[in-house]
C-alpha cells in the first residue's frame, strides 16, 4: 500500500510540473505569441529587403542576364523583362523594410502576397520547379503572418496606432 500510495504522489507531482509547462501564464502566452510574430515579421522583412538591397547596389547587368536565361523558354516576350529587373527591387526593397519596421503591415503584407504570385507565376512559366517549391515557402510565411496579424505588437504600426 505505501508503494502504491507513493506511485500516486509521483504521479500527481509529474501532472502538476506538466500541466505548468502545457498550459503557462495568460500574459506570459501572450507575449510569447506577440514575439513569435515580430520574430518571422522582421526575419521575413530582412530577407525581403536584402533581395531588393542587393540588386539595387549589384551589378546592374547581371540580375537581367540571370532572369533572361531563367525565362528563355518561357512563353512570355522578352520585352517585358527589362522593365520588371528595374522595378522588381525596389518594390523588394519598399515590402521588405515595411516588414521590417512593421510599419503598414497589412498593405506590405498583401502587395508581398501579390508579388508572390507574380513571381510564382514567372517560375512555373519558366518551369522552375525548384525555385517554385522555395517560393510556396514564402507565400506559406505570408499566409501566416497575414492570418496572425492581431500579434503584431512590436511594430511601428502598433506604437503610432494605424493598423
Amino acid at each position: 500500500m505505501g508503494q502504491q500510495g507513493s506511485s500516486e504522489t509521483r504521479q500527481s507531482r509529474s501532472d502538476v510540473r506538466a500541466g505548468d509547462l502545457e498550459t503557462p501564464a495568460a500574459p506570459t502566452a501572450l507575449v510569447d505569441k506577440q514575439l513569435a510574430y515580430g520574430f518571422l515579421r522582421v526575419v521575413l522583412g530582412v530577407n525581403i529587403f536584402l533581395h531588393g538591397f542587393s540588386r539595387l547596389v549589384g551589378e546592374k547587368g547581371a540580375f537581367l542576364a540571370y532572369l533572361s536565361q531563367k525565362m528563355a523558354h518561357a512563353p512570355l516576350p522578352n520585352f517585358l523583362l527589362p522593365p520588371f529587373v528595374a522595378v522588381l527591387p525596389w518594390v523588394e526593397a519598399s515590402i521588405g523594410l515595411l516588414l521590417l519596421l512593421g510599419l503598414f503591415t497589412r498593405g506590405a503584407l498583401l502587395a508581398g502576397a501579390a508579388l508572390m504570385i507574380v513571381l510564382m507565376a514567372g517560375a512555373s512559366l519558366a518551369q522552375d520547379w525548384d525555385v517554385a517549391g522555395i517560393q510556396l515557402i514564402y507565400c506559406y510565411i505570408y499566409f501566416v503572418l497575414l492570418t496572425y496579424r492581431e500579434r503584431n505588437s512590436y511594430s511601428f504600426d502598433k506604437w503610432l496606432r494605424i493598423g
